[in-house]
């Protein structure tokens, strides 16, 4: 089993500190070069102010751009957007009610985001509901109509999914079955209904941060256990303070991209239409860059000393008959059963079409 000496740590500390010097260089010149680059570009007729927790010079943002100067050329400049990068604007939460007083129109979210507005979206990221990738582009197909309309009775017009990819949980102490994760200090994202539910399924009792405060926490003590794609684990640095990464996937983190409606009052059908079908390529080209990366994360925590640990046959059949325990608990709370119902039966045909 491979753990980290303090001379270990010092030097993944000392990359981890230059790194993030190195990066707060690069993110003031490519914000100021991207500012100086919007100056000189003439407003569009109808601007759009978009707000993301991505920063400058990420993966996410260099598609953004992209996609904003399509999207400009398409329409001769009749529309295109502001971008306000790295959560100057705040959390998800923020965003929202920002984007509902007209202060902003667009932004990215994860499923917690897209919670507060659709409830139902919740069961898109159910425990232990998907296995594999090709069930999530499944279900996603057969419900996507009901989702956009859903969140177009709200008020916003749905411009596609951006995932996060599967949930793995990390830990300082091997994390093999459902006993070893009720020994853990686990984090749990605050205010997350389907997180919490997942957690009373385990009977844990876990301990509620925002996503800013789980760095410092795992550094102290305060937790010793999160739950995180491996791509965020390592952008966020969760990795130097964790030894173990369990191979179960608990969930598959979805997000998306919307926009109000009364943004696009002023907009043509036609101008809609190009808007729909640039961000429907380009974060279908994104999504698949996600799912590398994650794959990528992986082997660069395990070249780090990140140990995967397999969890057992036996173990992983106690982890999806307890966390799919808490999928009757959402029922009334975050959908239907209808809904559960729907997409249950939806994964169960295409598991067996699919053999």
């Amino acid at each position: 089993m491979n753990s980290f000496n303090s001379s270990q740590r010092f030097r993944i500390g000392l990359r981890s500190a230059l790194a993030q010097a190195a990066a707060c260089i690069c993110a003031f010149l490519l914000i100021h070069s991207a500012d100086t680059a919007t100056a000189k570009r003439p407003k569009p007729k109808v601007q759009i102010k978009f707000a993301t927790l991505a920063p400058e010079g990420s993966t996410w943002m260099k598609t953004m751009r992209s996609l904003d100067d399509e999207l400009r050329e398409k329409t001769k400049n009749r529309l295109g957007f502001k971008f306000y990068t790295g959560g100057v604007q705040g959390d998800e939460k923020d965003v929202l009610r920002k984007m509902r007083n007209g202060q902003l129109h667009a932004g990215g979210f994860t499923g917690f985001g897209l919670g507060a507005i659709v409830p139902g979206v919740r069961v898109l990221e159910l425990p232990f509901l998907f296995e594999a990738q090709d069930e999530v582009e499944f279900v996603r197909s057969r419900m996507d109509s009901l989702f956009n309309s859903l969140f177009e009775e709200k008020g916003f017009l749905f411009l596609g999914w951006a995932d996060v990819g599967f949930i793995y949980m990390f830990s300082n102490s091997p994390v093999q079955s459902p006993e070893d994760l009720k020994r853990a200090k686990m984090w749990i994202w605050s205010g997350d209904p389907l997180a919490e539910l997942f957690f009373k399924a385990f009977q844990i009792s876990p301990i509620p941060l925002s996503a800013p405060d789980v760095l410092t926490s795992l550094q102290t003590g305060i937790v010793n256990a999160v739950y995180s794609s491996p791509l965020a684990c390592v952008a966020l640095q969760w990795f130097t303070r964790v030894k173990f990464m369990s191979d179960v996937p608990i969930t598959h983190a979805l997000g998306a991209v919307l926009v109000t409606k009364q943004a696009l009052k002023k907009v043509s059908d036609e101008d809609i239409q190009v808007l729909r079908e640039i961000f429907g390529r380009y974060l279908h080209s994104l999504n698949e860059k996600t799912r590398v990366q994650n794959d990528e994360a992986v082997e660069s925590m395990k070249k780090e000393g990140i140990e995967i640990v397999a969890v057992e046959e036996q173990a992983r059949r106690s982890f999806f008959s307890t966390g799919k325990g808490a999928w009757d608990d959402g029922v009334g709370k975050l959908y239907s059963q209808e809904l559960l119902d729907q997409v249950t039966e939806i994964v169960r045909h295409y598991r067996n079409t699919s053999k």
